[in-house]
């Protein structure tokens, strides 16, 4: 096995996609949508977060922000298509959340999904820890 293991955490409730966002199905049905553990420990040190205009309708792979840290500038891309109905504003204060709470305070948007069974496209944590490990 190569180098890179994917040793960062992977919860199991969420939903991947190959370049390293993460999905989450809301109690009010919305999705909120992040970047995982392993991709902001392999950014490093998070300064900045551009996010997306709340109420902007995204197709599945358009680039809807840009997260810089001390390293590299990255684009984040919507998992699925739909309507972002919010944003994280506090990572405009404090970007480094993303780094510290990935899969909990670090959420960059929220979404409505326009078709749920296109969820069933992307990796669950298994199969995305498999993606890591192959990277």
């Amino acid at each position: 096995m190569r180098g890179g293991h994917c040793v960062s955490d992977i919860p199991g409730d969420l939903r991947y996609t190959s370049t390293h966002e993460w999905v989450r199905i809301n109690d009010d049905g919305t999705a909120s949508v992040g970047i995982s553990d392993h991709a902001q420990d392999a950014l490093g040190d998070i300064v900045f977060v551009e996010l997306p205009e709340p109420g902007s309708s995204v197709n599945a792979k358009d680039e809807v922000a840009v997260v810089e840290s001390v390293k590299a500038a990255s684009d984040i891309y919507s998992p699925v298509s739909g309507e972002i109905t919010a944003v994280n504003e506090a990572l405009v204060d404090a970007p480094d959340t993303v780094n510290s709470s990935p899969y909990e305070n670090g959420w960059f948007f929220k979404m409505k999904i326009g078709d749920e069974t296109k969820l069933h496209e992307l990796m669950d944590a298994h199969a995305y820890s498999k993606h890591c490990d192959d990277e």
